[in-house]
């Protein structure tokens, strides 16, 4: 299985941010998360912020 890598400019995605230890930043950019990395597995609130990123989708609740 090969690694995805990014193809996109890097600044601003969470893992550079991570890397950079911005933590504070990373809390703003997920705070109410709507996608996720399909690389990584961090969730953030726009898609902007990740490598390959992908909805995030809540499960069904069967009450």
């Amino acid at each position: 299985m090969s690694e995805q890598k990014c193809g996109k400019d890097h600044a601003g995605h969470l893992c550079v941010l991570a890397s950079n230890k911005e933590f504070e930043r990373i809390k703003t950019l997920a705070g109410t998360p709507k996608f996720i990395c399909f690389n990584c597995g961090r969730v953030a609130d726009s898609k902007r912020n990740l490598c390959n990123p992908m909805p995030l989708q809540k499960a069904e609740s069967n009450g």
